[in-house]
C-alpha cells in the first residue's frame, strides 16, 4: 500500500503535465513521450486516469456508502454507467443461453452466482435417462414452489420416480478447464477453484434453494457496529488425506493458518481482504505495508478451538456472502507444514513446499476426495466419509473428462450414448440434434430433450488493451508473434486510448453473429450480456432518490440495478441499452438482447474519433487503417468461426478503416497465455479480445464486479494496466 500511495501522489504531480482534455474541438490525448518514460505502474496510473477517471471518482463515492444500502446500490449503478460509457471493454455473453440436453436434475445444486458453492456438487441429482424438456420445466416449477431444500428434494425424487426416471450414483461431465494448482488459497483462477472446491467445506454454504446455511460453522453473530463476525464451529469434525485417513480435528486455528497463507499469496485473492478492494479485514493492509508487524493484530482470531472471530476495519454489508470463496477456505497447519510449507508471518522465508502440487498434497474437509487425476484426461471424485454432511451427498461419484474442443461433436455423441450426463449444443451438434432420433422414438433429440440453459451472473467481455507491452507471448516469445510495425504499435495505442474509437469498435461488434457460431441462429441473443454487473443482480429494498446529472431522481422499492444504470446512460445521451423492462416475460432483464450493436452509431463515433486522432497526427484512412491484433484458438473450429465473425463484423461496419489481424494459436494452453494466465497488464498479448476472459461475483454486492476495474483491480490487466 505504501507503493500505491506513493504512486498516487506522484501521479497527482504528473497528470496535469501529461494529460490534455479530450473534446471534439480540441483533442490533445495522452502525452505518450512522457508516459513512455514512466515505469509500468506509473504509466498505468496516467492511462487509467485519462480513460477511467470519471468512473473511478463516482465509484469511490459509491463504495463509501455502507449504511444506506439502497443509496449504495444506486450509486454503484451510476458508476457502472460511466464504466460502460468509457468503452474500455464490452460485455459479451454469460454462462448460459445455449440449447442443451442433460441427465442432471435442474436446481439440485445452488445457482447462487458468487463464491464457489456451485462447484461443490454434493447435492446434485443425476438420472440414468435424459430428462425431457417438459419434465425439466415441471421440475423447475416444483423447485420454485418448494419451501426449502428438503421439500424440494423430496418433491423432485417423487416426480422422477412417478415419471419413470432412475437416479444414478455417478455424474460424468466434460470441461475444458486445466488446473494449475490444488492450493485453492494461492489461486484466483476459476479453472483451479473448479476442481478444488469439492474438496473443502466453507463456514457457510448456499443450498439448492439459494439460501445460505451453516456448514462448518453451526452459527454466527455480528456485532452491533457491523465489524465483528463470530463463528461457532461444529465440534468433532476431521481433516483427512486423499485416502480418507484422519489427519486432525477441524478447529478455529485452521482459518488463522489460512490467513497466514493468504498474506503470502496476496497477489492471488488478497484484494478481497483489503479495505480498498474488498471486505477490509482489520490491519490486513497495515500488515502488508509493514505498519503493523504483529500478525496477532490482523483481524482473524481463534478465540478457542471452536470459536472464530473476524474483525473488519468498518462495516461491510456483504461479508457473510463471501464465506464460500477460496480466500476463506480453512487450511490445516500441521498438514501444510508436513508438506514443507512455511509462513512468512512466523519469521520464515515463505515456501509452499509440495502443498497443492497434486491431489495427494492437500488436506480434505469437503464432500469429496480425489480418487484419480490425470492431466488433460480425467479427474475422478469419491465421497469423503468424514464430511460433516455426508448423508446429504446425492451423487457419490463424479468424473470430469477433459475436452480440448478440437472435436466439435465429441460432447454431443458422448451425451447421446450416456458416457457423459449431458451437453450444450454447439452449431454442429444442433444440426444433428434436429435430425437424429433416439432408438425407437418418433421425435428428434432436439424435440424431446432440448432446453435453454440459464444465464449466470458471470460476464465474459471483449477487452481493449490500452497499453500493450508485448507482441509475443510472455512465457514463449516464439508464440503469438504480431506482424505489426513500430509505427502500427503507436497508431493502434493512440486509437485505443480514444473513447470515441473504443465506442465505435463496441458498436460495430455484432455479438449476435459472434454467438451464433457456437449456439446457432435461434439462440444467438440468449446469452448476451449488456452490462458488467448483471442487471437484476440486486434490487432496492425501499424507495431511493439520487442525483442524475443535477436532477433528483426517485426510484421505487424493487428497482433493479440495471434500471438505474440505464437512467444514467440515457441522461448522458450515450446510445447503449443495458436494461429492457419487457425482457424475461416482463420481469425485466439486461440479458438476452443486443443493446450495443448499431452500425450507424458506430460510424458516427468513428468519424468523431478520426477527427480527434487527426489532431494528434494519426491519420486513419483506407490507405492507412488501424490494425487490431486479436488472438484466437486455431485448434478449434468453433473458436475460429467465432473470431472470423468478429473480424467480418468490425471490418464491414468500419469500411476497412480498421483491419482485424487474427493471431492463431495451435493449442489451448498457449492461447490462454495470451490473455488469461497473465500476472500483469504488460503481459497481455493482444489489442482486443472479443469475448474471452470474464468475471463472476465473489459476493453479493456490485462492488465485487466494479472493484476489479478500479486502479490495481484484478481485471485491469485485461486492459493492459497494472
Amino acid at each position: 500500500m505504501k507503493k500505491i500511495l506513493a504512486l498516487v501522489l506522484a501521479l497527482a504531480m504528473v497528470l496535469p503535465m501529461v494529460l490534455g482534455t479530450a473534446s471534439a474541438e480540441s483533442y490533445v490525448g495522452p502525452d505518450w513521450a512522457a508516459i513512455d518514460e514512466m515505469d509500468h505502474d506509473e504509466a498505468s496510473d496516467a492511462i487509467y486516469e485519462w480513460n477511467l477517471g470519471e468512473f473511478n471518482e463516482v465509484y469511490q463515492d459509491a463504495k463509501a456508502e455502507v449504511t444506506d444500502l439502497d443509496l449504495r446500490l444506486a450509486k454503484m449503478a451510476i458508476a457502472e454507467a460511466k464504466l460502460m460509457e468509457s468503452g474500455v471493454f464490452i460485455p459479451v455473453y454469460g454462462d448460459g443461453g445455449a440449447y442443451a440436453m442433460n441427465r442432471a436434475v435442474p436446481r439440485t445444486v445452488t445457482t447462487t452466482s458468487w463464491g464457489m458453492d456451485e462447484y461443490r456438487w454434493g447435492t446434485a441429482m443425476v438420472c440414468n435417462e435424459l430428462i425431457t424438456k417438459e419434465d425439466r420445466t415441471a421440475l423447475t416449477a416444483l423447485w420454485a414452489e418448494a419451501a426449502d431444500e428438503a421439500a424440494w428434494f423430496e418433491a423432485a425424487k417423487a416426480f422422477l420416480a412417478e415419471n419413470g426416471y432412475t437416479l444414478t450414483d455417478t455424474w460424468n461431465f466434460q470441461s475444458s478447464y486445466e488446473i494449475a494448482t490444488w492450493d485453492t488459497i494461492a489461486s484466483s483462477f476459476t479453472s483451479d477453484a473448479y476442481f478444488v472446491a469439492p474438496c473443502w467445506s466453507p463456514l457457510l454454504q448456499y443450498d439448492a434453494k439459494n439460501n445460505q446455511q451453516p456448514a462448518l460453522a453451526e452459527s454466527y453473530e455480528v456485532s452491533e457496529d457491523g465489524t465483528v463476525y463470530t463463528f461457532h464451529l461444529r465440534q468433532g469434525l476431521k481433516w483427512v488425506d486423499q485416502q480418507g485417513r484422519e489427519i486432525a480435528e477441524i478447529t478455529a486455528n485452521d482459518w488463522v493458518a489460512s490467513m497466514k497463507h493468504m498474506i503470502d499469496n496476496n497477489d492471488a485473492l488478497g484484494y478481497l481482504m483489503t479495505s480498498s478492494d474488498g471486505c477490509g479485514i482489520k490491519n490486513y493492509d497495515a500488515y502488508l505495508a509493514g505498519d503493523v508487524t504483529d500478525f496477532a493484530e490482523v483481524g482473524v482470531k481463534a478465540v478457542d478451538d471452536y470459536t472464530l472471530e473476524y474483525t473488519l476495519e468498518g462495516p461491510f454489508p456483504a461479508f457473510a456472502s463471501m464465506m464460500g470463496y477460496s480466500c476463506f477456505a480453512p487450511l490445516n497447519e500441521s498438514f501444510y507444514k508436513a508438506q514443507g510449507g512455511t509462513f512468512s508471518v512466523d519469521g520464515d522465508e515463505y515456501t509452499s513446499g509440495n502443498y497443492g502440487t497434486s491431489p495427494a498434497n492437500i488436506a480434505y474437509c469437503g464432500a469429496y476426495l480425489v480418487k484419480n487425476f490425470t492431466e488433460k484426461n480425467v479427474t475422478s471424485y469419491v465421497p469423503n466419509p468424514a464430511y460433516w454432511a455426508a448423508e446429504t451427498v446425492n451423487t457419490p461419484n463424479i468424473n470430469i473428462y477433459f475436452n480440448d474442443s478440437t472435436d466439435a461433436l465429441r460432447a454431443y455423441n458422448e451425451a447421446k450414448d450416456g458416457t457423459i450426463a449431458g451437453c450444450s449444443f454447439n452449431n454442429s451438434a444442433l444440426v444433428l440434434a434436429k435430425e437424429e432420433k433416439p432408438e425407437g422414438a418418433d421425435a428428434t433429440y432436439f424435440d424431446l430433450y432440448s432446453y435453454t440453459t440459464t444465464n449466470s451472473a458471470t460476464t465474459y467481455c471483449g477487452w481493449v488493451n490500452m497499453n500493450r507491452g508485448t507482441w509475443a507471448n510472455f512465457n514463449d516469445n516464439t508464440v503469438g508473434v504480431s506482424a505489426q510495425t513500430e509505427e502500427d504499435h503507436a497508431r493502434t495505442r493512440a486509437a485505443l486510448n480514444n473513447q470515441n474509437f473504443r465506442l465505435a469498435m463496441a458498436m460495430a461488434f455484432d455479438r449476435g453473429a459472434y454467438n451464433s457460431t457456437i449456439v446457432g441462429e435461434d439462440l444467438k441473443y440468449a446469452a448476451l450480456k449488456n452490462s458488467y454487473t448483471t442487471g437484476n443482480f440486486q434490487k432496492t429494498a425501499g424507495e431511493v432518490t439520487i442525483d442524475i446529472n443535477g436532477e433528483a431522481t426517485t426510484f421505487p422499492a424493487g428497482t433493479y440495478f440495471g434500471e438505474i444504470e440505464q437512467a444514467q446512460l440515457d441522461a448522458d445521451g450515450v446510445p447503449l441499452k443495458v436494461w429492457d423492462p419487457t425482457a424475461d416475460s416482463g420481469a425485466g432483464s439486461g440479458d438476452g438482447f443486443d443493446g450495443w450493436y448499431n452500425p450507424d452509431n458506430a460510424v458516427a463515433y468513428l468519424e468523431k474519433a478520426i477527427e480527434e486522432l487527426a489532431q494528434i497526427g494519426v491519420e486513419v484512412s483506407a490507405e492507412n487503417p488501424i490494425h487490431i491484433d486479436v488472438p484466437y484458438g486455431a485448434f478449434s473450429e468453433s473458436n475460429t468461426n467465432r473470431h472470423q465473425a468478429y473480424k467480418q463484423s468490425i471490418e464491414k461496419v468500419t469500411g476497412g478503416l480498421v483491419v482485424v489481424d487474427l493471431i492463431g494459436y495451435a493449442d489451448s494452453t498457449s492461447f490462454t497465455y495470451a490473455y488469461y494466465r497473465t500476472s500483469g497488464g504488460d503481459e497481455s498479448n493482444y489489442d482486443i479480445t472479443p469475448g474471452t476472459s470474464g468475471w463472476g461475483p465473489d459476493y453479493g454486492d456490485a462492488q465485487s464486479f466494479l472493484d476489479t476495474i478500479q486502479p490495481y483491480g484484478y481485471m485491469t490487466k485485461n486492459i493492459g494496466l497494472y
